[in-house]
């Protein structure tokens, strides 16, 4: 491991015993934030594996050497990521009540690893198709864990701050990868990200399980070890007794399927978030980071379309750190996202303009203004970063009631799933039938839609602990 690397983890070693050398009276956010930061590192993976095809495709393609593969075969790399995410969900959501969202999270380094092997040492289509299998996994548990995971190990004012880590961490994996993949080939790409899921594995197991599970488990020895930890306070009495009060509450629900919709809190929750999840992706948010290149490479611009994927995505995360910092929780969830699907929408209308004018009136010479793609495309990620890009993820973490959790993230992947599925066919069928100005108008006009249908189906979610979200929906309560 190395010099550093033993030292990382002594490091890790004595955060994780320290609980003795506790705040007795006013308790202390870091940790909450670590264990955060540090299940964030399976998001950077996924951002990675996410983002693989960008920059490989077009390669593995071309390269008639090694590979012999043609566009067709390559261009169900992107699809079948979703497919595998959607067919594979309902065991992570599972497998979250049953064994623990830690362990859980653990589990994802075997998709991991084994998507990276598989990329390695691949020759044929096939194996690349397995190993894009292993990638959407990866995607159903983290999807299915990470958010309920943060949900549950943060307090409101460490939730408003750090929530957004996991969609950090992926933008970064999504740069890196772009990064990597000019300057490395497919093989060494892998063994050069296989140690990050290494890394994840070993750090995170020093982490805390969520307390929520303890106590649905009845264990209340080790949920007062786990808020102990998370809340560096020596006497967690008062904390433990309000959290397992909010717990068996929420758990008096029988939580089966038929809760999750006859129930109207539930019901509520569920059509806000599959809301804000299906807009999200329907306004591009995911579309454009997983075919950069495509896009830039269609826009003939005067940069090359590496490098502007390499600025467009770079950009995407020194935007998502800005925002965790100063905007989100200040305009609060609701705002910021009813401001992102507006503003958003003005960019994607400019190259609508641009790409209809350069294909039916090339005489106006629109299109010699090659630098209006990136441009524009940098406008929309700005508006995208403070509302579209984060909330979603942040928000689904927060509305579920303990008892019927697991369920509603099952539901919600799939709807990821399908939603990034139906992006990528909208981009490319509408690219090849009608023109690139016609996947940018079809988001366009969805996030102006989504902006009114926003002011009656997002609740805000600010400052509130989970169980003052769930009175909240109960009482109907928007603002």
């Amino acid at each position: 491991m190395g010099v550093m690397g033993v030292k990382a983890l002594q490091w890790i070693q004595f955060v994780a015993k320290g609980v003795s050398e506790v705040d007795a009276d006013q308790g202390k956010e870091w940790p909450q934030a670590l264990a955060i930061l540090i299940g964030c590192l399976a998001a950077l993976t996924n951002g990675l594996l996410t983002s693989w095809a960008s920059p490989f495709l077009l390669k593995i393609t071309k390269d008639k050497i090694n590979y012999d593969i043609t566009e067709e075969e390559a261009s169900y790399f992107t699809i079948i990521h979703p497919a595998a995410m959607m067919v594979t969900c309902v065991m992570f959501s599972y497998l979250c009540d049953i064994i623990g969202r830690k362990k859980t999270l653990l589990l994802i380094s075997i998709p991991h690893l084994l998507s990276w092997i598989l990329a390695a040492f691949a020759k044929s289509v096939y194996v690349f198709y397995a190993s894009r299998i292993f990638a959407g996994i990866s995607d159903g548990c983290l999807f299915a864990a990470l958010p309920m995971y943060i949900g549950e190990v943060a307090s409101p004012k460490v939730r408003g701050t750090w929530g957004n880590g996991m969609v950090s961490a992926m933008y970064l994996g999504e740069f890196l990868i772009h990064i990597i993949g000019c300057y490395f080939g497919v093989a060494d790409t892998s063994y050069i990200c296989i140690p990050l899921t290494v890394l994840f594995f070993i750090f995170f197991s020093f982490m805390p399980e969520s307390p929520y599970f303890y106590i649905m488990k009845g264990n209340h020895e080790k949920g007062k070890q786990a808020l102990r930890f998370l809340k560096r306070k020596q006497n967690i009495d008062d904390d433990y007794l309000a959290l397992t009060n909010d717990v068996k509450r929420q758990m008096s629900e029988s939580g089966s399927w038929k809760d999750l919709f006859c129930i109207k809190t539930n019901r509520k929750a569920l059509i806000s978030a599959v809301f804000l999840r299906s807009s999200q992706q329907l306004g591009g948010t995911s579309v454009f980071i997983m075919n950069t290149e495509f896009v830039f490479e269609k826009a003939k611009g005067g940069v090359s379309p590496e490098t502007s994927s390499m600025i467009y995505l770079g950009l995407c995360f020194v935007l998502n750190i800005i925002v965790i910092v100063f905007v989100v929780d200040k305009l609060g969830r609701r705002l910021s996202y009813i401001l992102s699907l507006s503003l958003s929408s003005i960019p994607l209308l400019i190259l609508t303009l641009y790409f209809y004018f350069d294909q039916f009136h090339p005489e106006l010479g629109i299109g010699d203004n090659n630098w209006i793609p990136i441009a524009a495309m940098i406008v929309y990620q700005l508006f995208n970063s403070f509302g579209m890009a984060v909330i979603p993820t942040l928000m689904i973490g927060e509305l579920f009631s303990t008892s019927i959790k697991s369920k509603a993230m099952t539901m919600l992947i799939m709807d990821f799933g399908l939603m990034i599925f139906l992006t990528n066919n909208i981009l490319f069928n509408l690219d090849r039938y009608v023109g690139l100005y016609g996947p940018f108008l079809f988001f366009a006009l969805s996030n102006i839609i989504s902006v009114i249908l926003a002011f009656f189906l997002i609740p805000e979610t600010r400052g509130k602990t989970l169980e003052e979200i769930q009175q909240s929906l109960k009482l109907g309560k928007i603002k």
